[in-house]
């Protein structure tokens, strides 16, 4: 039994477990392999700053680790959540002392993404000089959040979270080294490898909560049912701010797009799990019907409409239902981004064109003095024309040609559409406009 009163923590099985050589390491075969990009660097002799971009509990810190051990290197690790310039002054002190000693010093930045500019730029002439070798870790695209001038200095590295196969020869691991008095039915294992989602450290998270549980309850023998009812199972991992977050909203925008409802389903039901904002969510289901669906179909505008108001009203998880079912909708309508590419083009010739005139029969007359001066002289007021349309009129400045920015596609109302612009365009012709 351990000591109640002992003052050295309990190592957390994560760390109990943490790899001591490369080969140990599991996952990141494709980086790891033989002939594979880090393996090259660990044989080559040669330490190199690096930027190690993934998400969380797939061996970022391990690495940075190893590759101080594999190199003789002291390491020195900072946290750019709690660091600032100071604290990376007082490791570069350090790391002149090392290299007065014959030693070179590997400094590593866990979440290198959460330092700012002035921060990310201090560590700059250090790795320059080659003081130190600067390992970086981060969960967020590096191109985005770390300074174009410290990324030119290091190599990244990709990440990936572990396969099922991983993860389950991790808990082999685990259980042979920790957990050899507990037993897990197949079920069970399943269980924490699905809730871990590719996440090494959540799973050993698990499993050490699993141990403590089976110890309160004095059995030995592990089930699906008893993980379920005496762990708290959190959502899967969902970084509602980064890469993560935004590469599920664009999957679920071209899931829509390709007219496949259940992948744009899929996509929206992944989000809702991992807590992404509801309300955030329908407002971009309105901007698809506007960008992607347009006047091909207007039902799905204001089906998105209302979907995001049915939610206002009920919340979640009723106001859910909405949502799916319109994006069920606009995968299934007829698609058309003629509006949306009309508008662009308008808004791109607006801003770089001179200020034209109205028109001086487009112009409002409300004043007697107005009147006189020819505002709105020679109007052709539409529904006193044939048909309702002032055949041979023109509606934009004098001198501008007409742009033909929107043209409808062949699909849904805009067929009708654009068989109403012909014939209107064939009666300006017949009046001699040109």
């Amino acid at each position: 039994m351990a000591d109640l009163f002992s003052k050295e923590p309990r190592q957390p099985l994560a760390e109990a477990l943490r790899p001591k050589t490369l080969d140990e390491v599991i996952g990141q075969s494709h980086l790891l392999g033989a002939g594979k990009p880090l393996r090259l660097a660990f044989e080559s002799g040669q330490p190199h700053s690096m930027i190690l971009w993934g998400p969380p509990g797939v061996g970022k810190t391990t690495l940075a680790r190893l590759t101080a051990k594999a190199f003789a290197c002291e390491f020195i690790a900072l946290s750019a959540v709690f660091s600032g310039v100071k604290d990376i002054r007082a490791a570069m002190e350090q790391a002149e002392q090392n290299l007065s000693m014959g030693k070179h010093t590997i400094l590593f930045v866990d979440e290198i993404h959460r330092f700012n500019k002035s921060q990310q730029d201090a560590l700059l002439p250090y790795a320059e000089s080659g003081l130190v070798t600067l390992i970086g870790a981060t969960t967020e695209n590096p191109s985005f959040e770390v300074n174009s001038a410290l990324l030119s200095r290091a190599q990244v590295y990709v990440l990936q979270s572990l396969t099922e196969e991983e993860l389950k020869q991790l808990m082999v691991k685990a259980r042979e080294k920790v957990l050899s008095h507990l037993e897990f039915e197949e079920g069970a294992i399943d269980t924490l490898v699905g809730y871990a989602d590719g996440d090494a450290r959540r799973l050993l998270n698990l499993l050490e909560q699993t141990s403590t549980a089976a110890g309160a309850a004095r059995t030995a023998l592990i089930t699906a049912e008893f993980i379920q009812n005496a762990l708290t199972l959190n959502a899967r991992r969902f970084d509602k701010g980064g890469d993560n977050f935004y590469d599920q909203i664009s999957a679920l925008h071209k899931s829509v797009r390709g007219s496949n409802p259940d992948a744009a389903l899929y996509w929206l039901c992944r989000m809702l799990d991992g807590g992404a904002d509801a309300k955030y969510l329908s407002r971009r289901i309105v901007r698809m019907a506007w960008e992607d669906i347009g006047l091909a179909d207007p039902r799905a505008i204001q089906l998105a409409n209302d979907a995001a108001a049915t939610f206002e009203r009920l919340g979640s998880p009723e106001g859910e239902l909405a949502l799916g079912q319109a994006v069920i909708y606009l995968a299934i309508a007829a698609k058309s981004n003629a509006g949306y590419n009309a508008f662009n083009q308008a808004m791109a010739f607006v801003k770089k064109d001179k200020s034209r005139e109205v028109p001086v029969h487009l112009r409002n007359a409300p004043t007697k003095l107005m009147k006189e001066l020819g505002h709105g002289h020679a109007y052709r007021y539409a529904h006193d024309e044939p048909n309702a349309y002032a055949a041979g009129e023109t509606y934009l400045p004098d001198g501008m040609r007409e742009p033909g920015w929107y043209r409808p596609v062949p699909r849904g109302l805009e067929v009708k559409i654009g068989e109403k612009l012909a014939v209107l365009k064939q009666w300006d012709e017949e009046a001699g406009k040109t």
